[in-house]
């Protein structure tokens, strides 16, 4: 069975229309759109992350990010990979409304922080090359759930799902 702390993910689930602005790396004025999923994997909850929307095309196989219950209870883990070969772990929090995941590498630290309600979620992602003392904004990102989403699916059909 499913960690009952992991419910409050849920509101992740689904089919989501994506777009990136405002991002250090682009042309300035541009704007990226794509898509964005919200499936269970077993007990963990897994999504293609707003690194698509900068390239818009591959298989969500291939890139990925996934939220998962850390050992200690109320502490939760993203998963991010990409075509790179980066793989890193975010630290995660998330209340049901607002959404952070910071890693505090020696290197380098990034932070992504959004708001979050049932059809819409907005927020930024920032680096910082100077362990926290300052910040710089990467992107701001807004997802939209597309019309037509039925919602999360019942909780035995998600306990069931990939086992």
């Amino acid at each position: 069975m499913r960690n009952k702390a992991m419910q409050r993910f849920d509101v992740l689930v689904g089919s989501w229309r994506a777009t990136l602005k405002h991002a250090w790396f682009l042309p300035e004025g541009t704007e990226v759109s794509g898509v964005a999923t919200g499936s269970w994997h077993r007990r963990c909850l897994r999504r293609v992350p707003v690194a698509d929307l900068r390239r818009r095309r591959r298989d969500a196989g291939r890139d990925g990010a996934g939220h998962r219950p850390e050992r200690r209870a109320g502490t939760y883990a993203t998963l991010y990979h990409d075509e790179r070969g980066v793989c890193r772990i975010f630290p995660t929090t998330f209340d049901g409304t607002t959404w952070e995941m910071v890693r505090k590498d020696p290197d380098m630290h990034q932070r992504l922080v959004a708001s979050v309600d049932s059809d819409r979620i907005v927020g930024h992602a920032d680096a910082s090359e100077n362990r926290g003392g300052s910040w710089r904004k990467d992107f701001d990102f807004v997802f939209e759930r597309t019309p037509g989403f039925l919602g999360a699916a019942p909780q035995d059909q998600l306990d069931r799902v990939g086992e």
